[in-house]
């Protein structure tokens, strides 16, 4: 960082020192003028351009794995309960009413806290009974099955909740916004004092454009909060389904949890 820094300092000094002492040796010329301040806004205009698109399609890969994590999550959940109807009846009953309650604690409790980055507990105590339900079952057929569904379920959740969580520092959103700022006041700066209309109108949307980047940026960036969120339809489908194949054999009061997904307590 320090050598990035100082290679570029010496740059620009070197580079003013030449012009000053070097340039009237070359030309004899009047080149007072120099180039125009518009003139040097334009790599100014590219640059902030080129940045704003690297970072969106940063934050939107991010948005997308978020979304892809959160329903291979609810298929893992789906085959886990599935693959549950071939494990002996008591097992079987733990295993598929411990679904139903993990998609509850994941939506209810998990899914807001992802708006911050964060994750939640409750889903930990219901993941913590599918291990216990598999003990039961070692050396079963279905154990394999159900050990691998569960693996995968566990690997999504792991992922969700690394993209919950914001790819684009801090850091490089407050660059990225002194950039848009010094920029669309530099533009402001050149246009002509009388007759401006149609080049203070072009002006304002340019800066209506790159902020409303800034704020896609910031919004996709947080895949869980915000405008622009992934929606709980997965898990909550997967919730139904669960609730259905349990249903089958058990009446709704043998569920071991409320609809928040909190073990009841007896």
């Amino acid at each position: 960082m320090a050598v990035v820094i100082v290679v570029a300092a010496l740059a620009l000094l070197g580079g003013l020192a030449v012009n000053h002492w070097l340039r009237p040796r070359l030309t004899t010329a009047d080149d007072s003028e120099g180039m125009a301040l518009k003139d040097l806004v334009e790599p100014l205009l590219t640059l902030t351009v080129l940045l704003l698109a690297f970072v969106l399609v940063t934050a939107s890969g991010s948005y997308g794995k978020a979304e892809v994590a959160a329903r291979g999550e609810a298929r893992a959940l789906d085959h886990l309960t599935e693959a549950a109807d071939y494990a002996p009846g008591a097992q079987r009953a733990r295993i598929q009413a411990a679904a139903v309650c993990y998609a509850r604690a994941v939506r209810i409790a998990e899914w807001p806290a992802m708006a911050d980055g964060n994750g939640s507990s409750a889903p930990n105590v219901w993941s913590t009974d599918f291990r216990h339900a598999f003990r039961e079952l070692a050396g079963e057929p279905t154990f394999g099955m159900l050990v691998a569904a569960d693996h995968k379920r566990s690997q999504e959740r792991e992922e969700r909740l690394t993209q919950s969580t914001a790819s684009v520092p801090a850091a490089i959103l407050w660059f990225l916004l002194a950039t848009v700022a010094i920029m669309v006041g530099t533009l402001a700066i050149c246009l002509p004092r009388r007759n401006n209309l149609g080049q203070v109108t072009v002006l304002v949307v340019i800066a209506a454009l790159l902020t409303t980047t800034l704020c896609i940026i910031h919004d996709v960036d947080r895949p869980f909060g915000g405008l622009i969120t992934v929606s709980p339809t997965a898990i909550t489908e997967a919730e139904r389904e669960a609730t259905r194949d349990f249903l089958a054999h058990h009446p709704a009061a043998a569920i071991p949890c409320d609809t928040d997904g909190n073990r009841r307590t007896v």
